[in-house]
């Protein structure tokens, strides 16, 4: 800018008339307000950056605006009272700085070229050659281009949503299989204590089985353990003969589906080997039976349609006879590589075509026909010289051939290319030419001798080893078929004869899987026996220990009496003495004698209370283990070997598992962020589906309300055309986005009506000047700035325009009109509603704009 100072303005609050020669600052004002309300350097047309307002020398650039606070749209007067004032400060670098005296935070739309059409803005339009440039200016205009990019901007968000509930699913995917994991992991914990408390009960059967124990002799022990490893490898056994059981039921299916299968494989292979074999027989008098046994009435068939005139032209095949080989050496590598192409046929025409497969239907029903080549024939053979491969040593397949009719020769090349593949004899020779640094030019695969195939970057193998159709020596093929059909034939045998051992020894193992049930039931009755007759040697054992245990204490209290015996010598020779005391001996012998057997009976009943004794005490052990006694069937050993195996997986698993608590927290932890991702997946699931309706909505109304503007835009521009006495028509492409107006000046007809390009200078400002007011009919706007409107209008089109909006002015006074313009209004009538402010001529050499104005006094409405 080149100005040090502009204003004060006080603008009035309908109607403003801004007045001056040009370069006197009136587009400096406009830009001011556009700047200065938040509007961008770009929408003023005077300069891509804000630094650009800065006056040269200076530091910085000062706008000040004061917008009314009054009326019903007033924010909060109570607050911010009648006037809020906007202080801009734009710096050298181009820093936008506001000042508010009041805190307001709303921005005006100055980017709206209907509110503030510039100088630069009002030229572009008058002088637009696009359509698509009216419709913008429309939509802009309407605020619709806003709405559109809203849309545009919410599908966007939608979208990143999606994304986002994608990677929420991938993330809740992988949180779940860790929630799962961490509760399998959970769940073995109870499972830890399941096998605690079988630990417990093991211990406690193990002191009651030490009880049961404590009373078997050593020989029992080893009985049993002997019967508990007989038990351990009769079940081993049992499980295998199951296994083998299962296995034989799993395999009698299969192997009769295999028989069955090589049965009627081989049956097949000796049905295909006889036919060739009679083929090739019957290819001696004739080599066209090679090509099948229906060819030489299917082409006698084509000669004799071709004889009343059915073809156009005679079909050519099959096209493996139509060809000879100049090297026998090549006739297999040549017929894999021509493969079906060898009983093809080719036809003209299509008409032919369909001739040729109604005349097959008739050989070849429910099988495999030849295959037809539709192509059109001509009489020379291709020029195949800047394509084909040439090769100083080996030849390629079209080199190979002698082909007398082009039709053959041309159909080949079409449909296979044999003028770009190479025959090599040599495998390795095949793989060193085409798998080298630099293959053959125009060439991609060639064919060995064998007919394998070979290309740069790979290798097939070829598993015929007999030609079918191009073979020299028939007797030589037909003494190798028949030769393979005796191979076959005693294959055959050799897979019956083994079919019947195999059969035979199925029968053996179910006579051996019978005899081992037998042995296994004998076994299991054995085994009981022997247990019935341990349990029988057990208890005579504990009679026999107890009994020995009588026996030492009878003898200890024999040996006593004995003593006492000897003791009573020396009395009874005092008694024998004296005959007195004879009787009184004898009585007392009885006594003793009666007294003996109170001691045996006495040591008796002592020794049943020692092992009832001995009993409690091992009884009292064990109630210390465990105080209720239970029933215990199995052996000490076994429980013992239970305990240590069940110690050993509880020390793995609480290993593996790691501390208790910590797994459940760690399990509560993952079912925390599981249950919370899911909840968010869902939560934006539902968001989704509800912004996806609201967009529908949105976008509905959206081309509702587009339609409505442009049919009420469509009114206004032909009602303010009319004024003049003008004929217009708006056409809205909304599909294309285009905008085309036609004004025709003067009364005529719709038809003739023209481009605005086509109008003067002043018809063209004129129809500018309708088009915009139709515009301020239909947009929302507080104010309203127009700079240089009448630029190329005549007087008529000045008045009439400037009475227009003089009138749409005075119909709208809550809006703010400001008009820029370099020509003199002192043709306007003297208003409270109009304000003039004009500025004076420029001087280059002046710092200030002072101007003066009309109506100083001003009636403001509330």
């Amino acid at each position: 800018m080149c100005h040090s100072l502009l204003g004060p303005f006080a603008f009035g609050s309908n109607v403003n008339f801004v007045v001056g020669n040009n370069g006197s600052g009136k587009s400096a004002v406009l830009t001011a307000l556009m700047v200065g309300l938040g509007g961008k350097a770009t929408t003023t047309n005077r300069g891509s950056s804000l630094k650009g307002f800065v006056k040269e020398g200076e530091s910085s650039a000062d706008v000040s605006i004061t917008l009314r606070n009054k009326g019903r749209d007033a924010y909060k007067p109570e607050v911010f009272g009648q006037a809020i004032i906007v202080d801009l400060k734009i710096t050298r670098e181009g820093m936008r700085t506001y000042k508010l005296k009041s805190k307001i935070g709303n921005t005006v739309a100055v980017d709206n070229p209907v509110s503030m059409l510039t100088q630069e803005m009002s030229k572009h339009f008058l002088h637009s050659k696009g359509e698509g440039d009216k419709y913008r200016f429309f939509m802009k205009a309407t605020q619709l281009e806003q709405m559109k990019e809203d849309y545009t901007y919410i599908i966007t968000t939608k979208n990143v949503t999606l994304d986002t509930v994608e990677k929420h699913e991938e993330c809740l995917e992988g949180l779940k299989r860790k929630y799962l994991e961490k509760e399998d992991r959970v769940k073995s914990l109870a499972s830890l204590d399941d096998m605690h408390s079988k630990l417990e009960e093991l211990k406690n059967q193990m002191a009651w089985a030490l009880v049961r124990g404590s009373s078997i002799p050593s020989k029992y022990e080893s009985k049993s353990a002997k019967v508990v490893e007989a038990e351990k490898k009769y079940k081993g056994i049992r499980e295998q003969l199951e296994a083998i059981t299962v296995r034989v039921q799993q395999l009698e299916p299969q192997s009769a589906e295999l028989k069955n299968e090589a049965q009627s494989r081989s049956k097949r292979s000796m049905e295909a080997i006889r036919r060739k074999l009679q083929t090739m027989e019957g290819s001696r008098s004739d080599r066209l039976r090679r090509f099948g046994e229906k060819m030489p009435a299917l082409l006698a068939a084509i000669e004799d349609a071709d004889r009343k005139g059915q073809f156009r032209k005679k079909p050519v095949g099959p096209l493996g006879y139509c060809i000879r080989l100049k090297d026998h050496e090549q006739a297999l590598a040549v017929e894999k590589c021509l493969g079906s192409l060898m009983v093809a046929f080719t036809c003209d025409n299509h008409e032919d075509e369909k001739l040729l497969q109604g005349l097959m239907r008739g050989y070849y029903q429910g099988g495999r026909r030849p295959q037809i080549i539709t192509c059109q024939f001509f009489n020379r053979v291709h020029d195949t010289s800047r394509r084909a491969v040439n090769h100083p040593d080996y030849p390629s397949v079209l080199q190979s051939l002698e082909i007398e009719d082009p039709v053959v020769a041309n159909c080949l090349i079409d449909q296979r290319g044999i003028e770009t593949i190479l025959i090599i004899k040599s495998p390795a020779e095949a793989r060193r030419v085409m798998q080298g640094r630099q293959p053959p030019r125009n060439c991609y695969q060639a064919f060995t001798k064998e007919g394998d195939q070979c290309y740069n970057n790979r290798y097939y193998s070829n598993d015929q080893r007999r030609c079918d159709y191009l073979s020299r020596d028939v007797e030589e093929e037909i003494r190798q078929l028949q030769e393979e059909m005796q191979n076959k034939e005693a294959h055959l045998d050799r897979f019956s004869q083994q079919k019947q051992r195999v059969e035979e020894d199925i029968r053996n193992n179910n006579s051996l899987l019978k005899r081992a049930y037998d042995d296994r039931k004998r076994a299991k009755v054995k085994t009981h026996a022997l247990l019935k007759i341990l349990e029988a040697r057990r208890k005579m054992a504990q009679l026999k220990a107890s009994w020995e245990e009588v026996e030492q204490r009878y003898r200890q209290h024999k040996d006593s009496i004995s003593t006492v015996a000897e003791e009573a010598e020396p009395i009874k020779e005092e008694l024998s003495k004296s005959d007195q005391d004879v009787e009184k001996s004898k009585h007392h012998k009885k006594h003793y004698e009666d007294k003996r057997k109170v001691h045996i009976n006495t040591i008796q009943a002592l020794k049943a209370s020692l092992d009832l004794k001995e009993q409690e005490l091992t009884v009292l052990k064990a109630t210390e283990i465990c105080p209720e006694r239970s029933e215990v069937r199995r052996t000490a050993r076994s429980l013992d070997s239970e305990i240590s195996r069940l110690k050993l997986k509880i020390s793995t698993q609480q290993d593996q598992q790691g501390d208790r608590e910590e797994v459940i927290r760690q399990y509560q932890e993952a079912l925390v962020n599981y249950s919370n991702i899911n909840q968010q997946v869902k939560c934006l699931k539902r968001f989704i589906q509800v912004l996806c309706k609201i967009m529908d909505d949105r976008h509905r109304v959206y081309t509702e309300l587009r339609r409505f503007l442009s049919v009420r835009c469509k009114m206004y521009f032909d009602s303010m055309l009319s004024q003049r006495g003008y004929i217009g028509k708006m056409m809205f492409e909304h599909k294309n986005e285009t905008l085309s107006i036609s004004v025709q000046p003067g009364v005529g007809d719709k038809a003739a009506l023209s481009d605005m390009r086509s109008l003067s200078g002043g018809e063209r400002s004129f129809s500018t000047v309708c088009f915009v007011l139709s515009l301020w009919a239909i947009a929302e706007a507080p104010f309203r700035a127009l700079d240089e409107f009448d630029v190329y209008m005549d007087m008529v089109n000045r008045r009439i325009s400037m009475d227009m909006m003089l009138k749409i002015a005075s119909s709208q006074r809550y809006r703010q009109f400001i008009f820029l313009t370099p020509q003199s209004m002192s043709s306007l009538p003297v208003n409270n509603l109009i304000r003039i402010l004009r500025l004076k001529d420029p001087d280059r050499g002046q710092t200030a704009l002072p101007f003066g104005q009309r109506n100083e006094e001003e009636e403001e409405e509330e």
